[in-house]
């Protein structure tokens, strides 16, 4: 086998026997083949998606159904293409390749975020349901689901342990501990804790007592047993025949019981035996993804070592011989000019690309990119340009050789070629200048001179509007300090806090099956758990993961979570610090109070807390019940902690902010209906309703809620009907249940004494639920927004141009109001 893989390779490639090991077993495992493969097959159906998008968006159409229709359909198109370049990147070694994929990656993302935008427009709402579509394409909703890059983490995981540790370090120097603030210990009165031990204490000894009382029982039932026994004469048949009814009939109820498992285990209303343990294909799948991380950080290596040594022989090998041909190119050019001219031509500048311009020829198909300007989209030309590399460079490239699917030193040589030939033509381009100048000293002396006088007047006017153009720079008033001090005071004031490690798939939820039917008949449904984790997901975590996303993709700067107590507004954040390795930072009022005093002191918080921010991106600002800073009337017990300081500051962070910057703020709120509706809405740019769950969510929550706190599933717990009658209990209802019920002593009792529903409803009795009447009251306040307002027009009549309109009439007259005020 060595041998065959040696023989395939380039004289200059070898592999070594560790390697060859550890090559062996991640191909004989994951499969390189299959997702070369998978990775071909995602290109073709991004070229075929990328040709036909064009095409149906040129057509102009009124019908607003169909438009929907096209867009979403391009939308879930886009998202598995998506899933499966993300799962491509994640597994293909090859450092060439993957950057190609890596560009394409960030392309497609961005290109679902600019679709989700348009649907958003298009409907007025966040919130939208594809039933038929996915029915069309054969998908089930769980395709759906948005996948978070790996990358995000991976390519960061050291700067981010190391930040970890910092903080922690800083924390404990402090004297903050974080495991007090998590588990908070709750004091009590010395005469209900001597009350508690008694208790205790005497249920231990009754425990003794009767298992004393029943050693002694049996002592004597024995001793009774022995002398009936001993008296009574038996007939060995009946005997027989008795034991053989008793063994008979429980063998007969074992068997029943075994053939309506393996039945309910075939139809797939019971999981298999040991579904729960971790198998040992799912332990070798794990070894195996620890050593292709290790392979791909080595190629990578491998990769940077070799641009730089690549470039560095092809300057000392081919750098003179790249220096005569432009020299002679554009001598040739000079000659040229001379005789069709009679004259020497001008020299192009640097800032107009020097003699590159002069032998760049433009492409029929490069004139007509120019003209067309049909989509405003910032992510199809970088989609393009990645098929195009694809379909030049690895479409029908022989791998053969490359067994070890390392870098292809070709590929380095013809890109640093380019590279050197630029670096090179400056310096050529110094020299043909000055040699023009001497031609033209020697043949063109009478036209030489009034040339100069027109160049020298130009530069002066051009250096005039450069003075025009230069603006004040904002002040920076900590400008004496480095950004490690300011990072260290800011967790000691408890304003940069650690995020809890809590991943966006611990958020669990279901999609909703009734969303479309409900809106076919014009009543608009609350959004699934599923729905609100996307837009997490697109609004949150990827333009924070992704530079390249942040940059290009419709800027969101802040998100609000409206909703209930226990829906899980808390987590979201969190997940999103964990899933992007973002700094986290409260700007709550209650967490504010007493901090920072004065204008002059607010101003130097607000200050450094984005200055460090921004230093240290990506970043979230976190303002916990935000509804406070935008207080109708601020109620007496609160006025002592000011929580309306940041009111008039927040709309002038967020016009600050630019698209570089990966900050993201997220206020959460569980009583939005205190807050003045117009400013509260002008700060955040998207509204997220968080809702109580549904029957689906509620059926999954309570199953891997169990599963995860010890419990066992068995049939003697039903929990459709725990879902069925935990109607209205939120996320943190279940959780908090969850945790009273099963204790030590209850998980170490299932094996003799299994869980059932009741032990959980009568738990969960003394908790209040989220009526009706409260989750009503989000929907008539989400209705207020601007967004709501535009999609109640558009239902009960209004176009969507209407509503649109009308929006920006009010949007006029408000700041109109303002001026004259």
């Amino acid at each position: 086998m060595l041998c065959y893989i040696l023989q395939y390779q380039k004289p200059d490639v070898y592999v070594l026997p560790s390697d060859f090991y550890l090559l062996c077993h991640l191909n004989s495992l994951s499969s390189p083949r299959m997702y070369n493969k998978m990775w071909h097959q995602t290109q073709e159906a991004l070229g075929a998606l990328l040709d036909k998008e064009p095409q149906k968006m040129v057509e102009p159409q009124r019908n607003q159904g169909f438009i929907f229709q096209t867009l979403a359909t391009f939308y879930i198109k886009y998202v598995q293409i998506f899933r499966n370049l993300e799962n491509v990147y994640d597994q293909i070694v090859h450092p060439q390749k993957r950057i190609l994929i890596r560009k394409v990656l960030d392309g497609v993302m961005g290109r679902i975020l600019e679709l989700k935008n348009e649907m958003v427009e298009l409907e007025l709402t966040e919130f939208h349901y594809f039933d038929d579509i996915l029915q069309d394409l054969k998908l089930a909703p769980q395709q759906l689901d948005i996948p978070i890059p790996k990358y995000f983490l991976k390519e960061k995981l050291e700067v981010i342990k190391g930040r970890e540790k910092i903080l922690a370090q800083i924390l404990a120097d402090s004297g903050i501990d974080t495991s007090e603030m998590k588990f908070p210990v709750k004091s009590m009165p010395f005469d209900q804790a001597v009350k508690l031990i008694q208790i205790a204490e005497r249920a231990r000894q009754g425990r003794l007592r009767a298992l004393f009382m029943k050693q002694i029982y049996l002592q004597e039932y024995r001793a009774k047993q022995s002398k009936t026994l001993g008296k009574k004469v038996t007939d060995s048949w009946a005997a027989a025949l008795c034991i053989q009814k008793v063994w008979r009939r429980f063998h007969q109820c074992k068997k029943t019981e075994k053939l309506r498992e393996e039945e309910m285990i075939f139809l797939g209303m019971n999981p298999p035996p040991l579904f729960n343990e971790v198998s040992a294909t799912v332990i070798q799948a794990e070894k195996v993804d620890r050593l292709r991380n290790e392979v791909q950080m080595k190629h990578e290596e491998d990769y940077r070592e070799a641009l730089v040594t690549i470039k560095n022989d092809l300057k000392l090998i081919e750098g003179l011989d790249i220096k005569e041909n432009l020299q002679d190119q554009i001598r040739h050019w000079f000659i040229e000019c001379r005789n069709l001219t009679g004259t020497f031509p001008d020299y192009p500048d640097i800032e107009e690309g020097g003699s590159a311009i002069i032998f760049s020829n433009k492409t029929i198909q490069q004139e007509e990119d120019e003209k067309w300007k049909m989509s405003p989209s910032l992510f199809l030309p970088v989609m393009k340009e990645g098929c195009n590399a694809y379909k030049e460079i690895w479409m029908n490239k022989d791998e053969s050789w490359n067994f070890s699917q390392d870098f292809d030193p070709e590929l380095i040589k013809e890109e640093k070629r380019k590279e050197l030939e630029s670096e090179i033509r400056v310096q050529v381009d110094e020299l043909m200048r000055q040699e023009l100048k001497n031609l033209k000293l020697a043949v063109d002396r009478e036209r030489e001179h009034p040339a100069k006088v027109g160049k020298k007047k130009k530069k002066k006017g051009k250096k005039g509007k450069k003075k025009e153009k230069k603006t004040k720079k904002d002040k920076d008033l900590t400008a004496d300090r480095t950004i490690e001090s300011l990072y260290k005071e800011l967790v000691e004031e408890g304003l940069l806090i650690q995020a809890l490690k809590v991943n966006l798939s611990d958020y669990i939820g279901e999609y909703s099956y009734l969303g479309t039917t409900l809106r076919q008949v014009s009543i608009e449904p609350m959004p699934s758990l599923l729905d609100v984790r996307q837009l997490i997901t697109l609004y949150g975590i990827w333009p924070l993961g992704s530079a390249a996303v942040h940059e290009k993709a419709p800027l969101v700067k802040s998100l609000l979570l409206a909703g209930p107590s226990g829906v899980g507004k808390k987590m979201l954040v969190h997940a999103i610090c964990t899933e992007t390795g973002a700094n986290l930072f409260n700007l709550s009022s209650s967490n504010i109070a007493g901090k920072y005093p004065g204008k002059n002191g607010l101003q130097m918080m607000l200050h450094a807390v984005f200055k460090v921010a921004r230093q240290l991106q990506p970043s979230v600002v976190w303002i916990e019940d935000t509804e406070k800073t935008f207080y109708k009337k601020v109620p007496n017990a609160e006025k002592t902690n000011e929580p309306k300081r940041l009111k008039r500051h927040l709309p002038q962070i967020l016009k600050l902010l630019k698209p570089d910057d990966r900050i993201l703020i997220v206020g959460t709120t569980r009583r939005p209906f205190d807050a003045e509706l117009q400013p509260f809405c002008r700060v955040y740019q998207k509204i997220i309703l968080v809702p109580r769950p549904d029957y689906a969510s509620r059926y999954v929550l309570w199953k891997q809620i169990i599963e995860r706190n010890g419990g066992v599933l068995t049939s003697a717990l039903n929990v459709s009907c725990l879902a069925k009658v935990t109607d209205g209990f939120t996320q943190g209802h279940i959780v908090k249940v969850v945790k009273a019920v099963l204790t030590d002593q209850r998980i170490r009792r299932q094996i003799h004494k299994p869980l059932t529903a009741v032990e959980f409803i009568t738990a969960i009795t003394s908790m209040d639920p989220v009526y009706k009447e409260e989750e009503e009251s989000f929907k008539n306040w989400y209705a207020k927004t601007p967004l709501g307002k535009k999609r109640a027009l558009a239902i009960t009549g209004g176009s969507t141009e209407k509503a649109k309109d009308k929006g920006k009439r009010k949007e006029k007259k408000e700041k109109r109001a303002k001026k004259k005020k």
